[in-house]
């Protein structure tokens, strides 16, 4: 931002409201300096700064209100915080003034006096903000009393001249000229949360510390690896970023690598030897053919393996191949740590768009819709048929033979594959219910549909250990399995889905637009995003993982207060990381 001219205050008029706006006006341009007062501000930030980014940034405001209130909204999670059924303006007045205090002397009686003196803004609905804002009424008339009482305060101004704001502010500003030095693009942020210990965040002052490695509130990766990180992934412990750049390095990884799942890192003080924590987000080399030319488009991780999907160069797998999980032959007694292996998988009869990691086993979906998996079958989580270990990614057949599958969904021991016209499927481990709606075994080894009714068209499906979930193309979400479901504390256990009230998640009769866009589901707990940006979550707390500021289980959806639009979330057994975009 920059100034050109210094705050005035303005003395004329007796009237005390008139002194009040001038003292906004005046504070105005220091505060948007004081970082240690936003972040005093955090907390309280959320009632005022949407008002003043409806009231003034929009409109033709004096200029030293407008930077102030974009820069507190850029800083504030305020996205969508308040709902319209709040009724303005009075309620929201008394708000402003309980959070700035006596930085603003807004008074109750002020705030009654205001909303009585609807003369002074009663062509207002004539200016910028009452055409270009589509909001309830009563929030665009708190603006414009706003600049009505402060324009009419004046002796220089009449009546008309208050309730034409744009001419006002074209003949006349005591403010000082401000600028906002924005791009204008929104950014690509990445915020991690949860435990630090393994080096999961990439937080290395947090994984250090031997007390409190929990990182209870969503933290910014700083510096991000790359801008442009389109997919991220949780495993046990450790973490994979990539971006879809043709740059040579296109992921990277933290944490946890034992058995070389984020690749290999030499020591410093031994050159023969690995390392097995990786606290900062590192470099994963990949054996490209053409580096500069393929794209990574998906990453995805397991117990101790991952595997990293390429536009034009097929799918790599590192880590522990123990079961055959990464698809290559099983070498008995061989030794993972400081491992060099990254295998490319072969034998696929076509292109993989979209892989998932299980907890020692690997799914692959292909472009014709049909589904492969290798590694550990002791639970019949491949699917083939048999509950012997596989190397070779093979087909699954059952049920899903001749669908057309577009998503499959894994983390644990249990699995979901999702068909074009809405189908669901499972197998793998049914001991929580997962599958007890088609069968009374504890253990499923071939894909079979699920007869759920009642759910509507499904678009997206989710799975943990022992639990599930389903988003239908209404926005709405299904839980069963065993855990926190997310109904309170007396549904712990469901045969078949049961639907979250979408109240839970910002949907109400003022705000019928909102619903989730995506699930998502760690070991423990679920995740939603809405088509406003906004993450909750609920399930078993583990270390932190929910990012809600406690270590407490939460039973209902909750929002995360992420500084940012969320827009892809990966979930892991005690950490998170989200995919954002900057408010502005």
């Amino acid at each position: 931002m920059q100034s050109t001219a210094q705050p005035t205050t303005n003395s004329e008029g007796s009237d005390p409201a008139h002194g009040i706006l001038m003292k906004i006006e005046a504070s105005a341009f220091p505060l948007v300096h004081l970082n240690h007062w936003t972040q005093q501000f955090m907390n309280k930030a959320t009632d005022i700064a949407l008002a003043l980014r409806i009231c003034f940034s929009g409109c033709s405001a004096p200029p030293s209100l407008r930077p102030l209130a974009v820069y507190v909204y850029d800083r504030c999670t305020v996205a969508s915080s308040l709902q319209s059924s709040l009724q303005p303006p009075l309620a929201l007045v008394i708000p402003v003034a309980r959070a700035l205090g006596p930085v603003v002397a807004v008074t109750r009686a002020w705030a009654e006096e205001v909303a009585e003196r609807p003369g002074l803004w009663a062509g207002g609905c004539r200016g910028r903000m009452a055409s270009c804002w589509s909001g309830p009424a009563g929030w665009r008339l708190l603006g414009l009393r706003c600049w009505g009482l402060r324009e009419a305060a004046s002796p220089r101004r009449g009546l008309r001249d208050a309730v034409s704001p744009g001419r006002a502010v074209l003949e006349r500003d005591e403010g000082p000229t401000v600028r906002y030095m924005g791009k204008g693009r929104r950014k690509s942020r990445v915020f991690v949360w949860g435990f630090a210990h393994t080096g999961a965040l990439g937080l290395p002052a947090a994984a250090r510390r031997r007390a409190a490695s929990m990182q209870l509130r969503p933290h910014r990766l700083e510096p991000e690896p790359d801008p442009r990180i389109s997919s991220a992934a949780c495993g046990y412990g450790f973490t994979l970023l990539a971006s879809q750049t043709t740059d040579i390095t296109k992921v990277w990884g933290m944490g946890l690598n034992s058995d070389s799942q984020i690749g290999f890192h030499r020591s410093r003080q031994d050159r023969t030897k690995g390392y097995e924590y990786i606290l900062e987000h590192s470099p994963v080399p990949l054996p490209l053919e053409k580096p500069q030319e393929t794209r990574v488009l998906q990453v995805s991780c397991g117990r101790a393996h991952s595997l990293v999907m390429t536009d034009n160069e097929g799918v790599f797998s590192l880590g522990n191949n123990a079961y055959g999980q990464c698809g290559r032959n099983i070498v008995d007694s061989e030794i993972y740590s400081g491992s060099h292996i990254i295998h490319r998988i072969e034998g696929l009869d076509s292109k993989v768009v979209e892989v998932a990691c299980g907890q020692d086993h690997s799914l692959f979906r292909t472009d014709k819709g049909e589904v492969y998996s290798c590694g550990w079958g002791v639970d019949g989580q491949t699917g083939l048929g048999h509950n012997s270990a596989v190397s070779k990614p093979t087909r699954l057949m059952g049920d899903i033979a001749g669908e057309n599958i577009v998503q499959v969904a894994t983390y644990g021991d249990f699995c979901l594959a999702l068909s074009k016209d809405g189908g669901v499927f499972g197998w793998g481990n049914s001991e929580y219910l997962q599958l007890s709606t088609v069968t009374e075994a504890t253990q499923v080894n071939v894909p079979k549909q699920l007869p759920f009714k009642g759910l509507g068209r499904v678009k997206s499906v989710a799975c943990g250990g022992t639990h599930a979930a389903v988003l239908n193309s209404d926005g709405n979400v299904f839980v069963w399995g065993y855990g926190i479901l997310g109904k309170g504390c007396n549904l712990s256990e469901s045969r078949l889905p049961e639907m979250i009230p979408p109240t839970l998640f910002g949907c109400t009769e003022f705000t019928p637009q909102v619903r989730v866009d995506r699930i998502a589901c760690g070991l423990h707990h679920f995740a939603a995003i809405t088509n406003r940006g906004e993450l909750f979550v609920w399930g078993k707390n583990l270390r932190g993982c929910l990012g809600i500021g406690r270590t407490d289980d939460q039973y209902f959806p909750w929002r995360v207060t992420v500084p940012g639009e969320v827009v892809d979330v990966a979930c892991g057994v005690d950490h998170m990381v989200a995919m954002t975009k900057s408010f502005i």
